[in-house]
């Protein structure tokens, strides 16, 4: 059984520091033209939050041998693109959110127009970012994460099954792409960047695909069970939008051990690894969370 901790909070802290640092300086300033995009965009990104795609890039890099502190503006392009994803969701054509990490969300704090273009020019913000690498396949491995088999096919499984009764087939195909994919790509190109073989690449990989998909089902977890203090956001919208979740098909309890069992299959995929210590942390914190 998975030992659960929140040790990735004090352990990662001077890493995600970093990463809220390097996010302010590759973000536009403010009083660029036009300023109320770039001050949209500076709005969502600098919010907070966890940082897990980033932070699991950056460890990614480091265990498979990569020294360069330029992995920190790579890693931070995957943050770009999860927030362009929020951002997106958040709208009254998608999941209608009022608020995000504690604040109102952009749409609201701003205007939907604003909200459509500021997402837009931080997806096209991390490709310029990404692009700097010069690693054709990383640009390749992360368009696929967020395309129609990754993020957007999952979003678009996600708002089709809105009030219909689903398997848990079904569920599990929408978080995968949803979700999953791109923690699965943030682990991988670490790797990919430091320049690792295709044994441990593929092992990365896989870890990341079941990390990814736990994460997404402690998600519905928290939704139904969080607070609004901890999540920093409304609980219960995916009741309300009867959306397609783990806990709506199997329960919050059984919900709970899958996360669980796909943690404890994430561990045994790199437990002869040996820097696997840093990813157990994180897999760890991924159950163990309360946001």
């Amino acid at each position: 059984m998975t030992t659960t901790t929140n040790a990735p909070e004090v352990h990662f802290g001077a890493m995600r520091k970093k990463i809220d640092l390097t996010l302010a300086e590759i973000l536009p300033a403010p009083e660029a033209d036009p300023g109320r995009l770039y001050e949209a965009m500076r709005y969502s990104v600098l919010a907070g939050g966890k940082r897990i795609r980033p932070v699991l890039a950056i460890s990614s890099y480091r265990a498979t041998g990569g020294k360069d502190d330029s992995i920190y503006r790579h890693a931070c392009a995957l943050e770009l693109l999860h927030t362009y994803s929020l951002i997106h969701d958040d709208l009254p054509c998608m999941d209608d959110d009022d608020f995000r990490r504690g604040q109102p969300t952009l749409h609201r704090k701003f205007s939907e127009y604003i909200a459509v273009l500021a997402g837009d020019a931080l997806h096209a913000l991390a490709f310029e970012i990404l692009a700097a690498s010069g690693n054709t396949e990383v640009i390749r491995e992360v368009s696929q994460a967020i395309g129609t088999e990754g993020m957007i096919g999952g979003q678009v499984r996600d708002v089709e099954a809105e009030g219909h009764d689903v398997e848990l087939d079904a569920v599990e195909a929408i978080h995968r792409r949803k979700t999953a994919a791109l923690i699965r790509a943030s682990v991988k190109i670490g790797a990919m960047l430091a320049g690792a073989g295709k044994d441990v690449v593929s092992r990365l990989e896989q870890f990341g695909e079941r990390l990814g998909l736990a994460f997404q089902i402690i998600d519905d977890v928290l939704d139904v069970e969080g607070d609004f203090a901890h999540l920093g956001k409304e609980t219960g919208a995916d009741s309300r939008l009867a959306k397609a979740t783990y806990p709506k098909v199997i329960g919050v309890e059984k919900s709970r051990q899958e996360a669980l069992r796909l943690v404890d299959e994430a561990k045994t995929i790199l437990a002869d690894f040996a820097q696997r210590d840093i990813f157990y942390e994180l897999a760890d914190y991924v159950v163990a969370r309360k946001n």
